[in-house]
């Protein structure tokens, strides 16, 4: 086990959606990896690059897979020693340290790692596939979702006179009027708000390299000629793009979704509303468009959800108790 580990490069996708290599991050293998042979090198290093394309599931599964290995290295448990009762053994540590969605997703991570050694003929058999992770179901979302009111206040308090003003409300109002995940509004570019007839429409960019369309909200549509008609318009081009230093000019360079919480952050506090995040003006699109008398069933279709029960963390129309209800209560 005194092997040095070796170094390798940390992957990331490029703009065309390819795997490529970044050039200046890396990790180290594994010991148990690299013990196991030049084989095991490069399967489990095919498993972060050919085998998981979302690059923010490989990032996170790549320090769940490697926390695993290092506990096997001080446990001094080879590749081929690994067996369902170890792994348990693992799990039921985590669980005293991590909250049960993320031993969840440690188990999913090192659970579809065997599965790619196995396949790749460097393990026999998986040795997680038989161990479960400790029961979660939520009912309720933690996302903080705005009131109407909060809503409408926290987009008329933006400064409509700067192009960044524009920028920020046509963001914000996208995300509410379309149920949009911010990382997939951060990947638009400007030829994905397009018309087909009468109606403009807005191509989302999905997890997995899917693309998600939807009609675009009359209030919607007003924020994003407003704020298209003040700025370069190159279909190629990120629709929603940082500023260039402290002046109100776009560089060409998309924002990332940090950039978005942070201006977030910042108009929330300016209009004095309640706390926010990304995933603020989606839960308050669903939940709105659910008091209006929306099924869940279509606010799933809009939202991408692949299950209604997701759909449903992001619906509050069930939090407000009202007092007739509670002065019912009678001793």
């Amino acid at each position: 086990m005194g092997h040095e580990r070796k170094q390798i490069q940390e992957t990331k996708s490029d703009k065309n959606g390819a795997v490529v290599l970044a050039p200046n991050a890396s990790f180290s293998l594994p010991v148990v990896i690299t013990e196991a042979g030049p084989r095991a090198e490069k399967r489990f290093f095919e498993f972060f690059t050919a085998n998981i394309r979302n690059e923010n599931t490989r990032f996170a599964y790549l320090r769940a897979v490697k926390r695993f290995f290092i506990w096997c290295e001080e446990n001094k448990i080879a590749l081929g020693q690994i067996e369902p009762v170890l792994v348990a053994a693992y799990v039921e540590q985590l669980t005293k340290e991590m909250s049960a969605p993320t031993v969840k997703q440690h188990l999913a991570a090192i659970r579809m790692c065997f599965d790619w050694l196995v396949v790749g003929q460097i393990v026999p058999m998986n040795p997680a596939s038989s161990v479960r992770g400790p029961k979660h179901k939520v009912k309720r979302g933690k996302t903080p979702v705005l009131p109407p009111e909060d809503a409408k206040s926290l987009i008329e308090s933006i400064n409509t006179e700067k192009i960044s003003g524009l920028r920020d409300r046509a963001l914000i109002g996208l995300m509410i009027y379309s149920f949009a995940r911010v990382g997939a509004v951060v990947k638009m570019k400007i030829e994905d708000y397009y018309p087909i007839g009468k109606r403009w429409w807005f191509r989302l960019h999905e997890k997995g390299g899917k693309f998600h369309e939807v009609p675009a909200h009359h209030l919607a549509q007003e924020f994003l000629d407003a704020y298209l008609e003040v700025s370069e318009v190159e279909p190629k081009l990120p629709l929603f793009r940082t500023l260039l230093g402290r002046s109100e000019k776009l560089s060409k360079n998309a924002m990332s979704r940090h950039d978005v919480l942070r201006m977030i952050k910042r108009r929330a506090e300016n209009a004095g509303v309640g706390k926010t995040c990304c995933h603020t003006f989606r839960a308050t699109g669903i939940t709105a468009y659910l008091s209006n008398g929306g099924n869940i069933e279509r606010a799933q279709a809009i939202a991408a959800h692949e299950s209604p029960t997701t759909t449903k963390l992001y619906d509050r129309t069930g939090d407000e108790i009202s007092l007739e209800e509670i002065e019912r209560i009678s001793l």
